[in-house]
């Protein structure tokens, strides 16, 4: 039988694009072994904001996440989503970090590792990519999907061939805003399997336009393998599509899915409890389940479209939300064209959030939005126009290499800047990673770790 093959996305994304990645780690292992037991062709549950979240926000490590779960999970593979040389950060880390990361990470439980880069460079994608292969992962390799005068249905196609090239295993379609329409995705599939009939294709959407459960019956229909969906408790809106929803959109068909139906309404019972928590606790915006057609137009990925509402309430500044989604495609033009995902995401989503509270554009900007402007993110889609360099920057010199060969090898001088905090590579790379973070949170787990208790006869 011609199966269609579904991931779950609950443990990663479906509460990144709902709660803003605050499911703790004791939220998931009570229903884990249910979970493995449905037939998921993987569980998405690392990776993305879940990492430095983990620490910043719920006091939690990322490594003992990746360790519990895979305690608890036998069967089905676990899967990451990796910013491709950035990793699970928001710079380029040197090669050797990275080559670190994924063996720890593949070392760990991670099995399938997804790699996208913001700016579809493929210099950001090649070092992880081989990384991957080397410790024997599934190299994911993802086209970061947008809509601009340059992304065309060839565009992607000759990026799947050059992944592929260079050694990927699976090429996956990442519709991080929920802007593929169905026949476009129908095409996009269709030409790439012309190109590549062997090659498994997986694809990746937010339902944030209501257009998920169109797109994936038509990408089934063009011979996609695998599709992402998230449990109906914590699915919808800016996550993936309903995982129960999608399994019966496919039953009668010539492409149904084999997942355990009685497991799934199990699950959803288990989530349901804690969204109604996280509702109480005021950490769901309902804004989030909302569909909205004009993100077709706007092109917010459901991450980003749940930190956008925190970011501007939190500043008082919510009457400003139309004007600020207005505001952000006028900048990515500006920017040549990147494709919204973190980090590039978040570096246009705060550009467009500060034009529009000062009332006048690029009065003041970002150091990260100066870096990329100057090319250290990788190469813009389009090249971006001289007056806005020169207003960003105030020069209009491009850095045209890879960024990655700007960062020196960094563990030499890591292991011994944090030698008294860290017991071992994993505590050492999340020092790397987010250096603020972790070495206050390692030190607090360690004296907290070697308090005595006096035990009184």
């Amino acid at each position: 039988m011609n199966t269609i093959n579904i991931t779950e996305t609950v443990l990663r994304d479906g509460h990144q694009s709902l709660l803003a990645t605050r499911m703790p780690t004791e939220d998931m292992l009570p229903i884990l072994e249910k979970m493995d037991e449905v037939g998921y062709r993987s569980l998405e549950m690392w990776g993305g904001a879940t990492f430095d979240v983990a620490m910043r926000f719920l006091n939690q490590d990322p490594w003992d996440r990746l360790k519990e779960i895979k305690k608890c999970v036998k069967k089905t593979p676990l899967q990451m989503l990796l910013r491709g040389q950035t990793l699970v950060g928001y710079r380029h880390y040197a090669n050797d970090t990275v080559d670190l990361f994924i063996q720890k990470a593949i070392e760990n439980g991670i099995d399938i590792v997804r790699i996208f880069d913001a700016l579809n460079d493929i210099e950001n994608i090649r070092i992880p990519l081989e990384a991957v292969k080397k410790y024997g992962g599934i190299a994911q390799a993802a086209l970061s999907y947008t809509i601009s005068p340059v992304h065309s249905i060839e565009f992607f196609v000759d990026l799947a061939k050059q992944y592929r090239d260079l050694g990927a295993d699976e090429i996956a379609i990442k519709d991080m805003a929920g802007i593929l329409l169905p026949e476009t995705g129908f095409k996009l599939v269709s030409a790439i399997k012309k190109e590549m009939p062997d090659m498994p294709i997986i694809v990746h959407t937010h339902d944030t336009a209501g257009l998920g459960s169109i797109l994936y019956k038509r990408v089934s229909d063009a011979g996609a393998y695998s599709i992402d969906t998230a449990i109906s408790s914590l699915g919808g809106g800016s996550a993936q599509p309903v995982t129960e929803s999608i399994v019966k959109c496919f039953e009668g068909s010539d492409r149904p899915t084999t997942l355990n139906q009685e497991l799934l309404s199990e699950i959803a019972e288990y989530f349901k409890s804690l969204r109604n928590k996280y509702l109480d606790e005021g950490l769901i915006n309902i804004q989030s389940y909302f569909t909205e057609p004009k993100l077709v137009e706007y092109q917010l990925p459901g991450g980003m479209l749940s930190n956008l509402v925190s970011q501007l309430t939190s500043q008082k500044s919510i009457d400003k939300y139309e004007e600020v989604l207005r505001e952000i495609p006028r900048v990515r033009a500006d920017f040549g064209y990147p494709a919204l995902v973190t980090p590039i995401s978040q570096i246009v989503g705060t550009q467009a959030v500060m034009n529009v509270l000062l009332g006048e554009r690029y009065k003041i900007c970002s150091k990260e939005a100066k870096d990329y402007i100057s090319g250290f993110y990788g190469k813009s889609p389009v090249p971006i126009k001289p007056e806005i360099m020169l207003k960003i920057c105030g020069t209009e010199e491009y850095y045209t290499g890879s960024p990655a060969a700007l960062v020196k090898p960094e563990l030499v001088n890591a292991r011994k800047e944090f030698a008294d905090i860290v017991d071992n590579d994993e505590e050492l790379l999340s020092c790397i990673l987010f250096p603020q973070i972790t070495k206050p949170y390692l030190e607090a787990k360690k004296h907290t770790d070697c308090i005595e208790v006096e035990i009184l006869p």
